[in-house]
């Protein structure tokens, strides 16, 4: 059994390949055991992670959980809610002795079209399991666009990431967003960190309730489009919490159908991920994998 662990904004999801799950709050993962997994499948049975944790930014390739220093990511200070329930559980599947393989995000360091790395972060690597899940459907080429507490879009073009949008560029969530002129003048003046205008730029913060989701349809929507420049034809997908709320809305500012995934799409894609790369995938979405040691 393959097990895929998404590190997600509010908790912990854990998915097999067979479509079993469960779900830790952050709060709740400070006090994981291994034994918890015990209502997926007997541990004894788990033969392999595909494990997300933060903003996996200072490696670029699929790599063994062994091999990573400091979790895999530059720091982690910045943008973002730090709670411990994620780097707990992290430790915890490292120190386990299951085979565990850990997921980079996309950045500057990504083979990826250059173009995109003005910004120096384009996702968090959940997001890649979102997008090895729609691969199994919409196949080579599509659009996903991650829709929650932050908003988060993709583009795989011909079974390759070329490019995406993180929640602090472009489309706000409910919590996250860019930061504007009047973010930037409270945090010049002392008045917050950076992050804390992060974490309070989402559309719950800024407009009035009946404004919300529509403000964050359009915006998803502008993302998606923005995308569908570099591939026309491109098939839409939406996932998140919001994803089933908003499909209609963005369907019609898009004017295509979109496709709607579940809270599991990470973590159930991620599963698959760990299954192929156990069975020996060389690359997952043009991103190359260092072999596991054989199970």
């Amino acid at each position: 059994m393959y097990i895929g662990v998404d590190h997600g904004t509010t908790s912990l999801r854990f998915a097999t390949e067979t479509g079993k799950h469960i779900k830790i709050s952050r709060e709740a993962a400070t006090d994981f055991k291994i034994s918890d997994l015990e209502k997926l499948c007997p541990v004894s049975e788990i033969e392999g992670f595909a494990v997300c944790y933060s903003m996996g930014d200072n490696f670029s390739k699929i790599t063994p959980i062994s091999e990573l220093k400091n979790r895999g990511v530059i720091t982690r200070d910045g943008a973002g809610k730090h709670i411990g329930g994620g780097t707990h559980v992290f430790d915890v599947i490292k120190e386990s002795g299951i085979p565990a393989m850990v997921i980079p995000g996309i950045h500057r360091g990504s083979d990826t079209d250059p173009r995109f790395k003005i910004y120096s972060h384009q996702t968090s690597p959940e997001k890649l399991g979102i997008a090895y899940l729609a691969k199994q459907t919409l196949h080579d080429t599509f659009i996903i666009s991650d829709i929650s507490s932050n908003t988060v879009s993709m583009l795989v073009v011909n079974g390759k990431i070329i490019g995406a949008f993180d929640a602090c560029i472009f489309a706000p969530g409910t919590q996250h967003g860019a930061l504007d002129v009047d973010a930037i003048r409270k945090i010049d003046n002392g008045e917050c960190t950076a992050n804390e205008a992060f974490t309070t730029a989402g559309a719950s913060f800024h407009l009035e309730e009946k404004y919300q989701k529509p403000a964050i349809a359009m915006w998803a929507a502008m993302e998606c489009a923005s995308l569908l420049l570099l591939a026309r034809e491109a098939p839409v997908a939406l996932a998140g919490s919001l994803a089933p709320e908003l499909a209609e809305e963005i369907s019609a500012l898009l004017q295509k159908p979109v496709m709607v995934y579940d809270e599991w799409a990470a973590s159930e894609g991620l599963a698959l991920v760990a299954r192929d790369v156990f069975a020996g995938a060389k690359e997952i979405l043009g991103i190359r994998v260092v072999q596991p040691r054989k199970i």
